[in-house]
């Protein structure tokens, strides 16, 4: 049986929402903990935050590729988390071809078990390619927007899955699929 290809991430927003309105119900069972333990101090919303991000390293003959990646969460609650990321990556091929890339990220984070991460990511990325004289390509310059729906195993402060680009433009992306493995690291 063969499936629209928009149905899996459509089924990842509904469970998004889903894991929001369980969320917003739990967030008003912690103000009424609040109320009850109002003596006790709580801690600051910066002792929470919770940094990571990604660090990319590739070279071979004629070849680099360096991406650095910082990111920050928020957890409101046990089951759900925000925050937002930086992007920056560089290319160049045997002086034939370079890249520069350079954007932001607005992440959101829904566990529903500790082990199970839903995740939505909108993505803003400003592209700059530059081609060698002698390609008969023409260089550009563009923002390229993406909408990442993803799920992933956790464990502590790791989760490894995938995410899909739905509003992916192979002609435009810096990715060579809609499929995105993904590795977020938070501490």
């Amino acid at each position: 049986m063969n499936l629209p290809r928009f149905k899996f991430p459509l089924f990842l927003v509904i469970c998004l929402l889903l894991g929001l309105t369980s969320t917003s119900i739990q967030a008003q069972d912690t103000q009424e903990d609040r109320q009850v333990n109002a003596g006790v101090p709580q801690p600051s919303f910066w002792s929470q935050l919770r940094y990571g991000g990604g660090i990319g390293l590739s070279f071979g003959s004629g070849y680099f590729s360096g991406t650095l990646a910082p990111a920050a969460i928020y957890p409101f609650n046990r089951k759900f988390a925000a925050g937002v990321g930086l992007n920056f990556t560089y290319e160049d091929f045997s002086d034939n071809y370079s890249s520069t890339v350079v954007g932001g990220s607005l992440l959101g984070l829904y566990n529903p078990i500790p082990e199970l991460q839903l995740s939505a990511e909108f993505e803003q990325l400003y592209v700059d390619r530059s081609y060698d004289a002698r390609i008969p390509l023409a260089d550009e310059s563009y923002w390229y927007p993406g909408l990442f729906l993803g799920v992933g195993y956790g464990s502590r402060n790791v989760s490894v899955g995938i995410r899909y680009d739905v509003l992916y433009n192979s002609r435009r992306s810096i990715y060579n699929n809609a499929w995105v493995p993904f590795v977020r690291v938070f501490f």
